[in-house]
């Protein structure tokens, strides 16, 4: 039997959106909640019909693609478990996510290639394993290889998206793209589809060229700028607006993660500067400044789904200047059995009850530090609302800071820089810093 799982269509009406989010605060994930995989990796397939209406997942419209060939990563990933979490996913929940990785794995390519043929049933029965009665057979179509675009996120409550850590969804129309010896399959689907296994990886966007794309979102306005940031080399991990002299850490809509809430360059201005983080959570070319306006169609709102934005650049290094960090002195932290360190932290920008950090951590010591951890204690009433450049957990008052995936280790002098977006008080800053 061939099992096709079909997209509940998510359907904003112009306006809805506006007072929902006047009632509800937008969420922001915090920082990575899964790595990527240490390499290719072997999961079931399956795949649906198209984007809901107006946009997906990741906030694109599929019409605004940068690929007709898509897929979508799974939210959760609790083998046995089939409840629905909140989503993004934050505190305990954490550790629940999937490869989607509440949305910060939106706009990244993936490499597919086609693998074994189920001979049993194969239907993602909860609490029943793939492929039963049957075995995994190697066919004609085993190699066939196809570059997709992650748009859509899976959450439903199947086996397929709580059991399987690399399932993948796929694109229906893209089945019978791949290609193998030169040439598309054409007949994948339906008769030798069986919801079979694929073999995939990460890869940055192929052949890329150009400049990243931006489009406000339908109902977006002065007051609620939410925009929608595609045609990405490898992916994005945040956005930062301008804004009364400032840079600031933009909101994520929910966990479609290439769509911000950003702000005027003044309150309530249509004029908008804004800097883009890739998957590496580095600035995008150098820190390049996008200025831009809302567009004439968006008065009083956008009513299409997307309407794309015209905008000019400036380089980063002549962009206009922030306002002037306030600085914490340096401090050596306690160390742990052969670890010396040094931390310090800069408050890049602060507002009526929330402000970001900057923070260097530097190896003092005379060996590699491996797996570098810090933790502090925070004033009471500072709350972590997200972070780059490492992965933060809170409990309390207390906050652990561990390495990112990609710099686990610093050598001796070698330092590390990440930040974070708070609740509360900027002042006082840390306290009570230990490395380990």
């Amino acid at each position: 039997m061939t099992y096709a799982r079909r997209r509940l269509l998510s359907i904003l009406l112009p306006g809805f959106l506006v007072a929902l989010c006047a009632l509800v605060p937008l969420m922001q994930q915090s920082a990575d909640a899964v790595s990527d995989p240490p390499g290719p990796v072997t999961g079931n397939a399956t795949y649906f019909d198209g984007l809901g209406m107006p946009y997906g997942g990741c906030g694109v419209p599929q019409a605004n693609l940068d690929s007709p060939d898509f897929v979508a990563l799974n939210v959760y990933n609790t083998p046995g478990d089939y409840t629905f979490y909140p989503r993004p996913l934050t505190g305990a929940d954490l550790s629940k996510a999937g490869l989607w990785n509440n949305g910060l794995n939106c706009g990244r390519y993936v490499q597919v290639e086609i693998s074994d043929f189920c001979t049993g049933t194969n239907d993602g029965a909860q609490n029943q394993a793939f492929c039963r009665n049957g075995s995994w057979s190697p066919d004609a179509y085993n190699g066939a290889k196809l570059t997709m675009l992650v748009a859509d996120s899976c959450g439903d409550s199947n086996a397929w998206c709580r059991d399987d850590p690399y399932h993948l969804d796929l694109s229906k129309d893209s089945l019978n793209r791949f290609v193998k010896n030169g040439a598309a399959v054409g007949d994948l689907y339906p008769s030798h589809w069986n919801n079979r296994r694929v073999t995939w990886s990460f890869i940055p966007a192929p052949g890329y060229s150009g400049d990243i794309d931006i489009g406000f979102l339908q109902s977006a306005q002065v007051w609620w700028p939410a925009i929608t940031v595609s045609h990405l080399a490898n992916g994005i991990h945040g956005v930062e607006y301008f804004a009364d002299g400032a840079w600031r850490r933009a909101r994520m809509n929910g966990d479609m993660g290439q769509s911000y809430v950003i702000g005027g360059t003044t309150s309530g201005a249509s004029q908008f500067q804004i800097r883009v983080r890739d998957v590496t959570d580095t600035l995008i070319n150098g820190g390049r400044v996008y200025s831009f306006t809302l567009p004439s169609a968006c008065s009083p709102q956008c009513g299409a789904p997307y309407t794309k934005a015209a905008y000019t650049t400036s380089d980063g290094s002549t962009a206009t200047p922030t306002a002037t960090p306030t600085v914490t002195p340096t401090v050596t932290p306690t160390g742990g059995a052969g670890v010396s360190c040094s931390v310090n932290a800069q408050v890049a920008s602060t507002w009526q009850g929330g402000f970001t950090s900057n923070v260097t951590v530097r190896n003092t010591g005379a060996t590699t530090w491996a797996n570098w951890t810090l933790t502090w204690t925070m004033p009471a009433g500072v709350t972590l609302v997200s972070a780059w450049g490492s992965t933060i957990t809170s409990s309390g008052t207390t906050w652990t800071i561990k390495a990112p995936s990609w710099a686990t280790s610093l050598a001796p002098g070698a330092s590390a820089t990440f930040g974070f977006q708070a609740g509360g008080p900027s002042t006082p800053g840390p306290a009570g810093i230990t490395c380990s």
